[in-house]
């Protein structure tokens, strides 16, 4: 079988704020014969902190894949103290979904991958309910009724971890999970776990945040998609977006323009981080154009 060669490279980049770093990073790349494609660059002034997202053309470059990591740290990456990931484009990487009983989102993001829009495997879906099996099923994908009480939850997340790294999962979307992770299998994945919720938290905490928030005649709902912490629904956000309503829409259209933008924002979150376009500093999400 004839290897495929990755037709661009990806750095994304944090540091200390110094003169010469983009100098630096690209005429390296330039030095070897690439092209770049892509530069996107951000300076926390406060936290004097530099971000950088840079991309390009292998088709000439004169290093291999195999060996850009290592003298890239070699010759930047140790000058400047940097902390850096490098990916190639030829990289698909698989992603686990978790459900409960909500199909919207687990609709949404099976029929992106499997209609060829993101270039993702999705090898399982992890489920504390078993409501939407037929779902998995009609999508031929493997899925896993893991029930989870006070009382068992350390072992049954042993066993999902287990799947995961059976599978070489590489980053997990809670598609509506209402489940709350424990710190212990959120270290397994940092920054690597995407969550999505409406955004009245906690104005309208509970289960029927649309119930009350109909009460209270609010003019705009909303939903935020972020990258799951210990710190519950506090982790770093990766995207947001609001809808306007009105006294004239019942708790019906909330719910349904609610979860259609879920949909939406969920997306968004998801698409930006298998593109390689998120870093995470702190407690903040850069996203990259």
């Amino acid at each position: 079988m004839e290897n495929r060669q990755p037709q661009s490279a990806t750095l994304l980049i944090y540091c200390e704020d110094r003169s010469g770093i983009i100098a630096a990073v690209t005429d390296f790349i330039h030095a070897h014969e690439g092209n770049i494609i892509y530069l996107d660059q951000y300076v926390d002034a406060e936290e004097k902190i530099f971000f950088m997202r840079i991309e390009w053309d292998l088709q000439t470059f004169v290093i291999s894949p195999d060996k850009i990591e290592t003298l890239f740290k070699e010759g930047l990456a140790k000058k400047y103290k940097m902390n850096y990931r490098l990916s190639f484009s030829d990289e698909k990487l698989r992603m686990a979904v978790f459900v409960s009983k909500l199909p919207h989102c687990l609709y949404d993001i099976v029929s992106r991958c499997q209609s060829g829009e993101w270039a993702i495997d999705i090898p399982l879906i992890i489920s504390n309910h078993k409501e939407l099996e037929p779902v998995a099923k009609s999508f031929g994908i493997d899925y896993h009724y893991i029930p989870i009480t006070p009382e068992n939850k350390p072992e049954q997340e042993a066993k999902q971890v287990e799947l995961l790294k059976k599978n070489n999962v590489d980053f997990i979307v809670l598609a509506r999970y209402m489940q709350i992770l424990s710190e212990s299998f959120i270290k397994n994945y940092p920054s690597q776990i995407i969550n999505i919720h409406h955004s009245f938290l906690p104005a309208f905490p509970g289960a029927k945040p649309y119930h009350s928030a109909h009460k209270r005649g609010v003019k705009i709902i909303g939903a935020t998609s972020h990258y799951v912490t210990a710190d519950l629904d506090e982790g770093p956000i990766i995207e947001q977006d609001v809808v306007r309503v009105t006294h004239v829409d019942s708790i019906k259209d909330l719910i349904r323009k609610g979860r259609d933008l879920e949909k939406i924002v969920l997306s968004r979150a998801v698409y930006a981080h298998f593109q390689r376009k998120t870093l995470v500093y702190k407690n903040r999400t850069i996203v990259f154009n």
